[in-house]
């Protein structure tokens, strides 16, 4: 509500006793919305709660002024958005790796203890759990500052998520206002209840419209309109479930941050446990799995997390998920269908996969078609045949997984499934090949068009190199016209070459030119590596070589050895790498690109990092800057060997504070930490 001062009028003379009484009124209602959306312990009735909310509606509709921000009446409002803004993450959103079985987590375990033990005294007694339920939802992110609701957005791609304040603030059991001026970004679920759900299919269906699979996807669908009010009309409701980031200082466990959690104001499920060994864990699993649906919400498994945060900090974080926590499914969904054929599907490592094309059918909430069958060996086992009649499951409620053949239902005459000599994608002859060790099979012209061009492809998608502009169907037309044959071929097309290609115009050529030549400025190792279509290598083991190796030359020369003895890569994966760098071509297409993209290491090894200007010196970065991204002063400062934290303490030696610094920036003042502008920093990066 647009206040009579920001619209030009004098400002009111409000009465003391409408005053008192309208923050009488909003207290109360606030009181009584807690109780009621957050501990589900409502103290009035539901008539008597909307007389009161009436009743401070009339008083904001007679003293304009008066009418706050945080109002119940402001829950609803606002005009619908012609379309959602970006939001940077200010902490990155990790998701979880998962576990399906007991010995899954047995294994888990093992892992936290072994990382443990390498930085303690191998002394367990104190390694505890936090079991949490994992709530099928929309994942958001909510910051407050000062205690005021300011944004909240989705998870997106974890750095750059969308931003939905709008629909937020009308989630009655989120909270526009905490318990306490405090600045803090926290993370939980948006979800739907099953109730809710059938209330509006029914109205999906009177208005014609095809109705909701499930609670996740309909959640999904309000928080994406840009109307508030339907998404008010939708009842969605909030667990919050983690701190990622505080002016009053992390808790020391995840059970107490839980309770901080609940402290602030915000609504917290109330089923999570603190088990002492794995075994609790496994227990709290079968219990809950047991009645996952009784809760009127969807569960699809537990999340477990290290409880004591110093452990969590020790054991840190892969490419893509905690080392200190694990998403425990249940089992999955299951239904049956009917294979009506099996299609090879060569990758971009030339390695073949079959794939089972399916009579689709809704599993888990959506439908599916294809469901991959691994390999040769994988069919064998199963014996899984055209026209099959199979059950299907989807492993973690993602993949479609075959994992029986009713052979009962068999037609008459069906034959096993071969697999082929030859396969067309594969080359000119279409030879294929076992590999070695393995159950895959995979073409033998390891350059031909269908393997080139899922590579080159791949090199410039957004997970690799990320060359804005250069899409699959562009890569195709290079190939097809003869100007690119390898990936370093990319970095020596004119604006020329482009103008022969169907589509292109002077712009789009340009355009594209200058994307090339910006990312040949400056590629970090971890994205060159995932780049090269190595077998066996993806992002995440990427990241991990990146991180134990200084430069591409240091990768190319490890041992088999070496590259065994790092924590997440094991000797198959080992073997591979070491095999890819020892190929002819493959060195060659290394040299290339070293030629034409300047490689940025991505950590400095202790050891020289020790004699580096930045040495022991820890940042805090607060605001945005003209001359980088925060992630590029991120680079900046590691590789002349500083560290940086998300956190201003006592240890902190610099505050970065750039436009808009936030309460960092404050914080650094209490402490007596220095503060360096923008200039400040880029003269001590020299």
């Amino acid at each position: 509500m647009a206040s009579r001062q920001r619209l030009g009028y004098a400002k009111e003379v409000i009465p003391r006793k409408a005053k008192e009484r309208y923050d009488k009124l909003k207290s109360l209602l606030e009181h009584h919305r807690r109780l009621y959306y957050t501990l589900d312990a409502p103290e009035i009735s539901d008539s008597a709660y909307d007389e009161l909310e009436a009743e401070l509606a009339r008083i904001e509709a007679q003293h304009p002024d008066l009418a706050a921000a945080d109002s119940p009446t402001q829950r609803v409002g606002g005009e619908a958005l012609p379309k959602f803004k970006k939001v940077p993450h200010k902490v990155a959103q990790w998701s979880f790796n998962d576990a399906f079985t007991p010995e899954d987590m047995r294994d888990f375990d093992k892992r936290v203890k072994r990382e443990i033990g390498k930085t303690s005294d191998k002394n367990f007694s104190e390694l505890k759990y936090t079991c949490e339920l994992k709530i099928d939802g929309l994942k958001v992110v909510l910051e407050y500052k000062k205690g005021e609701l300011v944004v909240a957005a989705t998870r997106g791609d974890g750095v750059v998520g969308e931003d939905v304040t709008h629909n937020v603030r009308t989630i009655e059991s989120i909270p526009l206002t905490l318990a306490r001026p405090v600045d803090v970004i926290v993370e939980g679920e948006v979800w739907m209840s099953e109730a809710q759900l059938i209330e509006i299919n029914k109205r999906q269906e009177e208005l014609g419209k095809p109705p909701f699979a499930n609670p996740r996807n309909a959640a999904a669908g309000t928080m994406r309109q840009l109307d508030p009010k339907i998404t008010a009309a939708r009842r969605l409701d909030s667990f919050i479930y983690d701190v990622a980031q505080t002016s009053e200082g992390l808790p020391s466990t995840q059970h107490k941050e839980l309770e901080y959690l609940r402290e602030l104001g915000f609504k917290v499920n109330k089923h999570f446990a603190l088990a002492r060994d794995i075994e609790e864990v496994i227990a709290y699993w079968n219990e809950w799995k047991g009645k996952n649906k009784s809760q009127g919400y969807w569960l699809d498994g537990i999340v477990v997390k290290v409880n004591k945060k110093e452990q969590q900090d020790a054991l840190g974080y892969t490419g893509k998920a905690p080392r200190f926590a694990i998403a425990f499914k249940f089992p999955a969904e299951q239904v049956t269908t009917v294979v009506e054929d099996i299609v090879l599907q060569v990758g971009r490592t030339g390695v073949l996969t079959p794939v089972a094309h399916l009579r689709p059918v809704l599993v888990a909430g959506t439908t599916v078609s294809r469901a991959t069958l691994h390999n040769e060996d994988e069919i064998r086992r199963l014996d899984v045949r055209v026209g099959d009649t199979v059950i299907l499951q989807k492993a973690g409620d993602v993949i479609p997984d075959i994992v029986q053949v009713l052979t009962e239902l068999r037609p008459a005459k069906t034959k096993p499934y071969r697999w082929p000599e030859t396969v067309a994608e594969c080359g000119e002859d279409g030879r294929i090949e076992r590999v070695p060790g393995q159950a895959a099979w995979r073409c033998a012209d390891k350059n031909s068009f269908a393997v080139l061009r899922r590579k080159l492809r791949y090199f410039a998608s957004r997970g690799a190199l990320n060359i804005e502009g250069l899409g699959p169907s562009t890569v195709d037309a290079l190939l097809e016209k003869g100007l690119v044959e390898h990936a370093d071929g990319f970095f020596t097309l004119t604006e020329g070459d482009l103008l022969t290609l169907e589509g292109f115009a002077e712009i789009s050529a340009k355009k594209l030119i200058e994307s090339i030549k910006k990312v040949s400025k400056g590629v970090a190792l971890s994205r060159l590596i995932t780049s090269l279509s190595i077998s066996q290598v993806g992002e995440e083991t990427a990241i991990l070589l990146a991180q134990n190796f200084k430069t591409i030359d240091d990768v190319a020369q490890a041992s088999e050895e070496n590259l065994a003895e790092i924590n997440g890569i094991g000797p198959i994966v080992a073997r591979a790498i070491y095999e890819w760098f020892r190929d002819k071509e493959n060195k060659r297409l290394v040299e290339a690109l070293k030629g034409h993209i300047k490689i940025q290491s991505e950590k400095v090894p202790k050891a020289a990092a020790a004699h580096l200007p930045l040495a022991g010196k820890t940042f805090v970065l607060t605001g945005s800057m003209e001359s980088m991204s925060r992630d590029e002063a991120k680079e900046r400062i590691r590789k002349l060997g500083g560290d940086v934290s998300g956190s201003v303490s006592k240890k902190t030696s610099y505050v970065v504070a750039g436009d808009e610094a936030g309460s960092k920036l404050d914080r650094a003042r209490e402490l007596g930490v220095k503060v360096l502008s923008e200039g400040e920093f880029l003269k001590l990066l020299k």
